[in-house]
């Protein structure tokens, strides 16, 4: 056989039949999923993520105060990631520019100031803020992006909107100590002992807004007045460590802890001084959580 022959003779392995015709074509792409949105509850945690997409689901379809009721529960066990997630879908399925989404707003706000993430909050703040101004949430939205501000070094900026929120709701305990302690920031120490006493009167009653009003005093050199504030601090504190020692040893029930509220809607975690829903924190800056009570939405509105 010459060597022509040889290169014109097929060999045997490529004379064959091919594919058969119901032969499935190999692909790299993920299989489709076949979920059907329609039929899984949106605020099932497992799937919050996942399928709630207004692509999938029409906003009359979505619970707007259960997501939030999910956004406060995490909230409730620190796991503040995922609220900020679940607070910013339900803004997402609220109404447009509705005190549900503004309340929405506000709560994301505070799920990002736990994680000391400021300007995400501030962000959320100001969207809060830019749905309505004078609504009944406004007040938190200022208040907190007081604090914010304060926490992320924009100090500057922060007295004018604790002025803000006392302006919308001057029964707003939270903001007038968030207003004492930037007056006391600004040397303006009359002032804020002023805000400090309305804070106190209007029910915020804690060591941490008496020690302020103890250094504005000491400050102003009223000794005798500052060493009063500041052993009533004292007592106040003594008193709380009793109460937890003694629900400690009856089991644990009632345990205390920060309060998560604000100013109203889908309800709220609780907690808080004295059975009302507020204060966490502690003397030497502005913030912390609290709010006014029988209300609804989180707040960082006073230490």
């Amino acid at each position: 056989m010459s060597d022509d022959e040889s290169e014109r003779k097929p060999h045997e392995f490529s004379e064959g039949q091919g594919l058969d015709e119901d032969y499935e074509e190999f692909t790299l792409d993920p299989e489709e999923l076949q979920a059907d949105p329609s039929q899984v509850d949106p605020v099932d945690t497992r799937v919050i993520t996942d399928l709630l997409d207004e692509r999938n689901i029409p906003k009359d379809r979505v619970d707007v105060e259960s997501l939030m009721e999910v956004g406060l529960s995490y909230m409730g066990i620190n796991r503040f990631e995922e609220a900020t997630e679940t607070f910013e879908r339900a803004a997402q399925f609220a109404d447009d520019d509705s005190l549900e989404g503004q309340e929405a707003w506000v709560n994301k706000g505070v799920a990002h100031a736990q994680l000391e993430e400021w300007d995400e909050a501030i962000g959320a703040y100001r969207e809060a803020l830019r749905i309505d101004e004078d609504s009944e949430h406004a007040a938190s939205a200022e208040t907190n992006l007081a604090y914010a501000l304060y926490e992320n070094g924009q100090g500057e900026q922060a007295l004018e909107h604790a002025e803000n929120a006392v302006e919308i709701d001057p029964r707003f305990p939270q903001a007038w100590y968030n207003r004492g302690f930037f007056l006391v920031e600004r040397g303006l120490l009359e002032d804020a002992v002023t805000a400090f006493d309305n804070a106190i009167r209007l029910g915020m009653r804690n060591a941490e807004v008496l020690e302020e009003k103890a250094r504005a005093l000491d400050e102003l050199g009223r000794e005798d007045e500052a060493e009063r504030a500041a052993e009533r601090a004292e007592e106040i504190r003594e008193e709380a460590e009793q109460r937890m020692v003694e629900e400690h040893a009856e089991g644990g029930a009632g345990a205390t802890g920060a309060g998560a509220t604000g100013a109203g809607g889908s309800g709220a975690m609780g907690g808080g001084m004295n059975g009302s829903r507020g204060g966490m924190g502690g003397a030497g800056g502005p913030g912390g959580l609290g709010g006014r009570d029988g209300d609804d939405d989180l707040d960082l509105g006073g230490l």
